[in-house]
């Protein structure tokens, strides 16, 4: 589906720069169909180097090109670049963030006009095509572009599609945040094996495969993770003494918490970011 399209990316950051790989390592989409911009002229030679893409430092030219318009830049940046980018848009063309904590309705109030809006929630584990990513879409998004979304971000890892756009924060908390989890464990796994006596770097592949390894059963198998966490313990053995000092020190419950605070924190950011885009558009109608 995306072999016709022109997509623009604005932003060539790390997740920019991941969507590129992916695109282009999939042939999803084809280098001349893909045009790139950044601030960073250094960033955009880079890019058109490795993947034989466009780039310009012309924002406005990126998009009137464009079918698909992707902003991949900071969140405190977004509305300048909407705002900045607005005449070019409109509903014949796929608008998709990936800004953290913007929610759909402020880019629409941002710009003065309906569009053609998909929100993307994808997570760090791009930069190796593994991400996991939430996709919600606005009012005026299609089928179609929903398909396109997920076309575009299974290029990079895992999609699913969340009907109701309010969850975008509970999936910041679980998967934005969740490679942040998962590096804080294995980093305390290898420093228990380095405790028992293995060395650090041995330690570390271990608990780093382990983790790799254990998720992929679950996903491949599709078995509920209480089964297979079952298959490993068996009675008086190591695993079950081992998962009795883990119930013992809370962390199924510190791991629902840090979750549960992380998605909160998610909520205040986003009112913060929308009173953000409500100043810019008011000093932009000034």
């Amino acid at each position: 589906m995306l072999n016709d399209k022109k997509i623009a990316i604005l932003g060539a950051g790390n997740m920019g720069d991941a969507l590129v790989s992916g695109l282009v390592g999939s042939k999803s989409c084809a280098p001349k169909n893909i045009i790139c911009t950044d601030v960073r002229q250094s960033k955009l030679d880079e890019i058109k180097s490795t993947y034989k893409v466009r780039t310009t430092g012309n924002n406005l030219k990126a998009v009137t090109e464009a079918d698909i318009v992707i902003y991949a830049v900071k969140p405190q940046i977004l509305a300048t670049v909407l705002i900045e980018t607005a005449p070019k848009l409109d509903t014949s063309k796929l608008v998709i963030s990936i800004a953290a904590g913007v929610p759909l309705a402020a880019m629409e109030t941002c710009v003065k006009k309906d569009l053609r809006l998909i929100r993307v929630m994808p997570n760090i584990a791009a930069a190796v095509k593994e991400a996991a990513t939430a996709i919600a879409a606005g009012a005026h998004a299609t089928q179609e572009d929903i398909k396109l979304a997920m076309e575009i971000f299974n290029s990079i890892g895992k999609c699913i599609f969340l009907k109701e756009n309010d969850l975008m924060d509970a999936t910041t908390g679980l998967s934005g945040s969740g490679p942040a989890y998962i590096f804080l464990i294995v980093d305390a796994l290898a420093d228990a094996g380095v405790k028992v006596g293995l060395s650090r770097q041995d330690s570390l592949f271990l608990a780093a495969q382990t983790v790799l390894g254990a998720a992929k059963l679950l996903m491949e198998t599709q078995e509920h993770p209480g089964q297979l966490k079952d298959k490993v313990t068996s009675p008086g053995g190591t695993a079950i003494a081992g998962l009795a000092t883990l119930e013992s020190g809370g962390l199924r419950t510190t791991l629902i918490n840090a979750v549960e605070a992380a998605t909160n924190r998610s909520k205040e950011l986003g009112a913060m970011m929308v009173q953000n885009f409500c100043d810019a558009n008011s000093h932009n109608s000034d």
